[in-house]
């Protein structure tokens, strides 16, 4: 649908309306909360092109099965048992009960905080713009930070690199993507905390690994390009602050950066790509392995390397089949990352390597961050990119599961084989 809306001609401002490549990897992008784009969003499309975007982004973000209940309780319809598993599983909950009263308290989560995001950047970018297209730009950028997409109107592929040392805009666009990136699950608890005074596992975790994570890669990006004359340098000292914490806060799954990242040297290249792996959390409209993911994996190696059986957050164990899941999906996402970057070394043959690798992994990782070569790719890579955001934003073990024939439960059990390792 959105490839058909993008195609038409009073989509663009030329009136031609976009080839049937380049929409299908907009409405692709856009409907995945990828942000990589092929042409530039604020020049190219018209106001009807933008709100397609734009409606692709909060669909793709909240998911369809929470706007698909979320009408059906508006229009006094019975959620069945089915529709509440499905939407369990959509949201990524851990049981049916109450998941309808968390599905509507998702959307007042979104609604409220996206006109918040919204209101404090309108309020900056009417000091340039009238105040009519400020409050539009404004809701436009808060959408797409909040669903982690990436998207922005500022003009050309810089995104928002005018605003590198704008605390209002950078913090806010921070802020709106760290809310969205941590998850539904997470962002409720919170806000009940008040009231029941625990915060589950999952939520520990989550928050102490993103801040770890987003906090880490400040300092380390701040020490990598404080003498960059390309990027950093010539900021003042609070704009290298802000500008290392934009950049490390991006790479969790948003497509915004507020410095040119072909400028960038190439350990902090190497580091943006170890963060998009790892990407946001469970249940956000974030990609890569997730933070979850990552914190398991670590504790299983720091277990091993202790000499522990168990692996234990905060006074309570992993079981083993989320570690097994964990390395699942984290081996998925390495073969995804590998098998596109190595096709894309074929098919963009002559670009740079790290170059490749980093849209590979921000393709596969829903990210959206890229260092030019986006719209350079050829029609081939561009399908790669397209199949590799679906995969990306489905989850390639979701994919996996799929696609592969159901064995039967086997009746016996082989014994145990010993082998060596390491």
């Amino acid at each position: 649908m959105g490839t058909f809306l993008l195609s038409l001609p009073y989509a663009t401002v030329d009136g031609n309306g976009l080839s049937f490549l380049n929409a299908l990897f907009t409405s692709t992008s856009a409907a995945c909360v990828n942000g990589l784009v092929v042409v530039d969003t604020g020049t190219t499309f018209t106001l009807f092109g933008q709100l397609v975007i734009l409606s692709l982004i909060q669909l793709g973000g909240l998911g369809f099965m929470t706007f698909a209940t979320f009408f059906a309780v508006l229009l006094g319809k019975r959620i069945s048992l089915k529709e509440r598993l499905l939407l369990r599983e959509s949201i990524n909950s851990s049981s049916i009960s109450g998941v309808v009263k968390l599905t509507k308290r998702i959307i007042l989560f979104t609604v409220t905080i996206e006109i918040f995001g919204a209101i404090l950047l309108a309020s900056r970018f009417t000091a340039e713009m009238p105040i009519g297209k400020a409050v539009y730009y404004g809701v436009f950028h808060a959408i797409s930070n909040f669903n982690n997409a990436g998207f922005d109107l500022t003009g050309g592929f810089k995104s928002l690199a005018l605003y590198a040392e704008d605390p209002i805009v950078s913090l806010t666009v921070c802020a709106l993507i760290t809310v969205g990136g941590i998850g539904f699950i997470v962002l409720n608890e919170v806000f009940e905390y008040r009231e029941t005074r625990r915060l589950s596992l999952h939520t520990k975790i989550v928050l102490a690994t993103s801040f770890v994570l987003t906090f880490g890669g400040t300092i380390f990006i701040l020490l990598l390009e404080f003498g960059n004359p390309k990027t950093l340098q010539p900021l003042s000292y609070s704009g290298k602050v802000l500008a290392s914490l934009f950049q490390s806060v991006t790479p969790r799954s948003a497509g915004s950066s507020t410095l040119n990242l072909s400028d960038l040297s190439q350990s902090t290249l190497f580091l943006l790509i170890f963060l998009m792996f790892i990407g946001a959390s469970p249940g956000s409209a974030g990609g890569g392995i997730k933070t979850t993911t990552f914190a398991t994996l670590l504790g299983a190696v720091w277990s091993q390397i202790k000499g522990k059986e168990d692996v234990v957050f905060f006074r309570q164990c992993i079981p083993f089949g989320t570690i097994y899941k964990a390395l699942t999906i984290t081996i998925s996402g390495i073969f995804l990352a590998i098998i596109l970057t190595m096709l894309l070394t074929i098919t963009e043959s002559g670009k740079d390597f790290l170059m490749i690798l980093f849209e590979a992994v921000s393709a596969s990782s829903n990210v959206g961050l890229s260092m030019g070569l986006t719209p350079e790719l050829s029609p081939i890579g561009r399908i790669l990119i397209i199949f590799a955001m679906f995969a990306g934003r489905v989850g390639p073990l979701t994919i996996a599961y799929a696609v592969a024939t159901r064995e039967k439960p086997n009746a016996f059990r082989y014994p145990k084989g010993k082998i060596m390792i390491g």
